[in-house]
Protein backbone atom coordinates (compact mmCIF):
# COMPACT_ATOMS: atom_id res chain seq x y z
CA UNK A 1 0.00 0.00 0.00
CA UNK A 2 2.55 2.60 1.11
CA UNK A 3 5.61 0.50 0.26
CA UNK A 4 7.35 1.18 3.59
CA UNK A 5 10.33 -0.89 4.65
CA UNK A 6 11.26 -2.04 8.15
CA UNK A 7 13.71 0.80 8.70
CA UNK A 8 11.13 3.41 7.75
CA UNK A 9 8.53 1.88 10.06
CA UNK A 10 11.01 1.90 12.95
CA UNK A 11 11.82 5.55 12.27
CA UNK A 12 8.11 6.46 12.22
CA UNK A 13 7.59 4.56 15.49
CA UNK A 14 10.51 6.39 17.13
CA UNK A 15 9.16 9.78 16.04
CA UNK A 16 5.74 8.91 17.46
CA UNK A 17 7.40 7.72 20.67
CA UNK A 18 9.28 11.01 20.98
CA UNK A 19 6.19 13.10 20.26
CA UNK A 20 3.73 11.37 22.57
CA UNK A 21 5.85 9.54 25.13
CA UNK A 22 5.82 5.91 26.18
CA UNK A 23 2.92 6.33 28.61
CA UNK A 24 0.47 7.59 25.99
CA UNK A 25 1.27 5.04 23.26
CA UNK A 26 -1.07 2.30 24.57
CA UNK A 27 -3.85 4.88 24.90
CA UNK A 28 -3.26 6.09 21.34
CA UNK A 29 -3.18 2.54 19.98
CA UNK A 30 -6.40 1.69 21.82
CA UNK A 31 -8.11 4.77 20.40
CA UNK A 32 -6.86 3.95 16.91
CA UNK A 33 -8.16 0.39 17.22
CA UNK A 34 -11.58 1.60 18.36
CA UNK A 35 -11.71 4.06 15.48
CA UNK A 36 -10.86 1.37 12.95
CA UNK A 37 -13.52 -0.96 14.39
CA UNK A 38 -16.16 1.78 14.28
CA UNK A 39 -15.24 2.52 10.67
CA UNK A 40 -15.52 -1.17 9.72
CA UNK A 41 -18.90 -1.41 11.46
CA UNK A 42 -20.13 1.67 9.60
CA UNK A 43 -18.99 0.22 6.27
CA UNK A 44 -20.77 -3.08 6.97
CA UNK A 45 -23.95 -1.26 8.02
CA UNK A 46 -23.87 0.82 4.85
CA UNK A 47 -23.38 -2.28 2.70
CA UNK A 48 -26.31 -4.00 4.42
CA UNK A 49 -28.57 -0.98 3.94
CA UNK A 50 -27.64 -0.74 0.26
CA UNK A 51 -28.31 -4.46 -0.30
CA UNK A 52 -31.65 -4.23 1.54
CA UNK A 53 -32.69 -1.25 -0.56
CA UNK A 54 -31.66 -3.08 -3.73
CA UNK A 55 -33.71 -6.14 -2.75
CA UNK A 56 -36.75 -3.96 -2.09
CA UNK A 57 -36.30 -2.25 -5.45
CA UNK A 58 -36.02 -5.61 -7.24
CA UNK A 59 -39.31 -6.91 -5.78
CA UNK A 60 -42.44 -6.01 -7.71
CA UNK A 61 -44.89 -3.84 -5.76
CA UNK A 62 -47.55 -6.55 -5.36
CA UNK A 63 -45.14 -9.23 -4.11
CA UNK A 64 -43.60 -7.36 -1.19
CA UNK A 65 -44.65 -9.02 2.07
CA UNK A 66 -47.29 -11.24 0.44
CA UNK A 67 -45.35 -14.50 0.51
CA UNK A 68 -47.53 -17.34 1.79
Amino acid sequence: MFNLGTGELILIFLVILLLFGAKRLPELARGLGKGINEFKDAVETSKKEILDAKEKADNPIGEEGSQE
